[in-house]
């Protein structure tokens, strides 16, 4: 399938957002607007519609009462409100022709997504390398730190992502969690896990199992462990869940095994959790590819 080219430029970092629309008949675009978004007021779509910021995929400008096309596409760019400044850098630890390898601080989401534009990993890198086409190949939590892959130009996009559809990535990860006693490394282990609640928790449930990971011991110091993890698939949060399932969980891990109130803006404890390499076959060359991260646990 062809990309889809974007209407709207990037604007310090920060694209445009994309949104099909599925509406009911007769509406026009503002009442399908607030009824998608209804925490956003009509005067600030119409602001925006006002400064030609909302387009359809042709790059017209949309009004008020433009007529709502089934199927078609609306870009606007998002106005988030003020944004409480993440103060970890990140590192670029390789960059080609075609992809781009940064080591992501704690505490920095990989995209823009709920109170988050400015201070993310994409935005930033888009902002200081003015590269418009940066795309990540795949994500990590924001509470997670290391490793992210981006790609960096689209003609080869597809062949870095199929790597990841194929599983030909290796991802291995650290964690910091309590000692196990009784309990012989390493060990593979596998749970059915879904969708729990509140939305973003993930739960075990009765079932075939849908999520394995393998789990080693590094170092044992007392009654805490630097464990090894090695995703054999990738479930949302799996690492998390796994290790909260054995009864060790992430040490500072505010969601497993129970949920703690957010704090967007304390960066006091970490979780423990470290995405430390990442290998696979370089689609083009077919040479081995391995990168870790120069971050550490502590």
């Amino acid at each position: 399938m062809k990309p889809m080219n974007i209407p709207l430029p990037t604007i310090e970092g920060v694209g445009p957002s994309c949104l099909r629309i599925s509406c009911s008949s007769g509406q026009n675009i503002l009442e399908y607007l607030k009824e998608r978004f209804p925490k956003v007021t009509s005067a600030s779509w119409i602001s925006r519609m006002n400064k030609g910021q909302v387009v359809d995929e042709k790059g017209v400008p949309i009004g008020p009462d433009t007529p709502c096309r089934r199927g078609g596409f609306v870009f606007y760019y998002r106005e988030p409100r003020e944004e409480t400044p993440i103060p970890f850098e990140e590192d670029i630890l390789y960059r080609d022709d075609h992809i781009l390898v940064a080591d992501k601080p704690h505490f920095l989401p990989v995209v823009p997504s709920g109170v988050f534009l400015h201070e993310t990993l994409l935005v930033r890198l888009k902002k200081k390398l003015v590269l418009e086409d940066l795309v990540p190949l795949h994500r990590i939590d924001r509470e997670t730190a290391g490793l992210v892959i981006f790609s960096v130009n689209p003609g080869t996009r597809g062949d870095y992502a199929s790597l990841f559809q194929k599983r030909k990535v290796e991802k291995v990860y650290e964690a910091l969690a309590p000692t196990l006693p009784g309990r012989s490394f390493p060990v593979s282990y596998r749970s059915c896990m879904a969708e729990g609640k509140p939305f973003f928790r993930m739960r075990e449930v009765e079932g075939i199992p849908n999520s394995e990971t393998w789990i080693d011991v590094l170092r044992e110091t007392g009654e805490i462990t630097l464990y090894r993890l090695i995703p054999r698939t990738g479930r949302k949060h799996q690492l998390r869940v796994h290790l909260a399932a054995l009864g060790i969980p992430i040490i500072n891990d505010r969601i497993y095994p129970n949920v703690q109130p957010a704090a967007y803006d304390d960066f006091s404890f970490p979780l423990k959790l470290l995405a430390r390499s990442i290998s696979f076959p370089d689609p083009l060359t077919g040479r081995d590819r391995c990168f870790e991260s120069r971050r550490t646990l502590s």
